[in-house]
């Protein structure tokens, strides 16, 4: 299957790391131009030498903070600017805090929703008058909490699925430009994040961290966490030209863990 993604020039949105990183990476690999963004500029010049050894597409980087409007304006202007226009945008965040109800601030919910939702909206609005020409694909990086509430991140139960609504009226909207627009929900893919949650389980229950990994793997089928890598490929599939009528879906890459229908 050809992927015809050799040239296509995407902006990727907290790459320095985890799931953004291995999105980065494929992508690369395949010959796509790629604009990588974080807070840290340090890390993203690593990720940029990192990334210079595959050799086809090219690496550049633009740090910008994804609750500065100001930021997100000018990492879309400094994309547009380096490739000329924008095929492949990738939505992504570092996920909210922990905690039950009780224990959040009226800044936490204000931090969660202008970085995990309205940065969203802000780097999609900068981006659609490069995009909208020749068409181009989007992916909303979410959760499984957009299926089925994880207990102790209410913040992302509830901002997560506010991506899904914007998703799902964007693939309308978008249709007529040929921009698809999809959502993608990560379940227990070993990165940082997870690892971080699983911590923070084990600290809460009292027990050790192998513990808590080993009963998370038994209510996933497969048995196993996923990698970044088998991730960072069904993304590639879903912004390739191999894919021409998937849009306003939510897709979860989770082993079956989710079992809603």
């Amino acid at each position: 299957m050809n992927l015809n993604l050799q040239g296509k020039n995407a902006l990727i949105i907290a790459a320095s790391q985890g799931l953004g990183k291995a999105i980065a990476q494929q992508l690369v690999k395949e010959g796509v131009n790629v604009i990588i963004s974080s807070r840290n500029k340090e890390k993203l010049k690593k990720v940029q030498e990192e990334l210079n050894q595959f050799g086809k597409g090219q690496i550049n980087y633009f740090a910008a903070d994804l609750k500065n409007k100001e930021d997100i304006r000018l990492l879309v202007q400094y994309t547009a600017a380096t490739f000329g226009k924008i095929d492949i945008l990738i939505n992504n965040a570092g996920g909210p805090p922990g905690g039950d109800f009780e224990q959040l601030s009226d800044e936490d919910w204000q931090n969660t929703f202008e970085l995990t939702f309205l940065s969203y909206v802000r780097v999609i609005r900068e981006a659609l008058p490069y995009m909208k020409t020749d068409g181009g694909r989007i992916i909303n990086i979410a959760s499984t909490s957009i299926k089925q509430p994880i207990p102790g991140l209410i913040l992302s139960n509830v901002f997560r699925l506010g991506i899904v609504g914007l998703t799902k009226t964007l693939s309308i909207e978008l249709a007529p430009h040929n921009i698809l627009i999809n959502t993608v929900a990560p379940g227990r893919i070993a990165t940082d994040r997870t690892n971080h949650i699983d911590q923070m389980n084990a600290d809460k229950q009292g027990i050790s961290v192998k513990t808590v990994v080993n009963q998370s793997k038994k209510t996933i089928p497969l048995g196993r966490y996923g990698t970044s890598e088998e991730f960072a490929k069904a993304v590639t599939f879903l912004v390739s030209e191999a894919c021409t009528y998937i849009t306003g879906s939510s897709i979860l890459i989770d082993g079956g863990m989710v079992t809603s229908i």
